[in-house]
């Protein structure tokens, strides 16, 4: 069945509220759009954990830096419903920049945490991000509310956001879901070309080989570091913004693997930004 496409924040508590007094939990998944099979993936395990989902369809001015993609962002929010319909989504949240923001702006940011990986390159994108999550959990309010695991430090973020602000919600991480070679699906793997598609799962192999390298028994990050490094390098037209190895927790910089560890790297292919990750035990 087609999902409910609400415009306005009364439409979906309107909504929320008649699920609710069917006794249905709610589910919510914030994306900005442009729905490809990992989002899919979301709304199936937002699906799997309760009964009514709300999908919310939002390109979000205020994560995006003055240098950025927010113009040329994909909107296409026609094939975004037909895709839903896919998987049983009950309610689908498109609204207006001005129903997001109709007046001057109260922000959200979490400290520490964003001062690692993408903060220090994208000034703000983590204060947009939070800024607009919390305002779309607090439209929604959902029993469960599911992100992906490829946007790791975005993940950790808003977990310790609804835990340092109490958001009566629970927050599901689910696991990256990768194309047939290996690349992470994104929205913006549109933006590669032939060649650049091409190469692009080598990203994603770089990380492999590091893990591999940690389980065989290197500890020593920095080694890591470097091996990750000059394997992306190798990459034709790739441009390194980082390759790092940090505390999976907290995702400052480690020196020895004694404590489980994330590889995270952000590379340029032309001028389209991909950022993949991987979990070291």
């Amino acid at each position: 069945m087609k999902p409910i496409i609400a415009r306005t924040i009364a439409e979906v508590r309107a909504a929320v509220r008649a699920a609710r007094a069917d006794e249905q939990r709610i589910g919510c998944v914030p994306t900005m759009g442009a729905l490809h099979d990992g989002h899919l993936e979301l709304v199936r395990v937002a699906k799997r954990n309760t009964e009514f989902v709300v999908t919310t369809i939002f390109v979000n001015p205020t994560q995006f830096g003055p240098n950025e993609d927010f113009a040329r962002y994909p909107r296409t929010l026609d094939a975004d419903v037909t895709r839903l319909e896919e998987v049983d989504c009950d309610l689908v949240f498109a609204p207006a920049v001005d129903e997001m923001y109709p007046e001057s702006l109260t922000t959200v940011e979490v400290a520490k945490l964003g001062d690692q990986l993408c903060g220090p390159r994208r000034p703000g994108h983590f204060r947009g991000v939070c800024t607009v999550v919390l305002k779309l959990l607090n439209i929604v309010q959902p029993d469960v509310a599911v992100f992906g695991a490829k946007d790791a430090q975005q993940a950790r973020i808003i977990v310790r956001m609804v835990r340092d602000l109490n958001v009566p919600v629970e927050i599901v991480v689910a696991p990256t879901v990768r194309e047939a070679d290996g690349l992470a699906m994104s929205s913006r793997n549109r933006y590669l070309s032939p060649e650049e598609r091409a190469e692009a799962p080598r990203i994603h192999a770089a990380l492999r080989a590091i893990r591999n390298r940690a389980i065989a028994g290197e500890t020593d990050a920095a080694r890591l570091e470097s091996a990750l490094n000059h394997e992306l390098a190798a990459i034709p037209g790739a441009r390194i913004d980082y390759a790092s190895i940090v505390d999976d927790s907290t995702l400052k910089p480690i020196a020895i693997l004694d404590r489980p560890a994330l590889a995270a790297v952000a590379v340029f292919l032309g001028s389209t930004r991909l950022i993949d990750n991987i979990t070291i035990p």
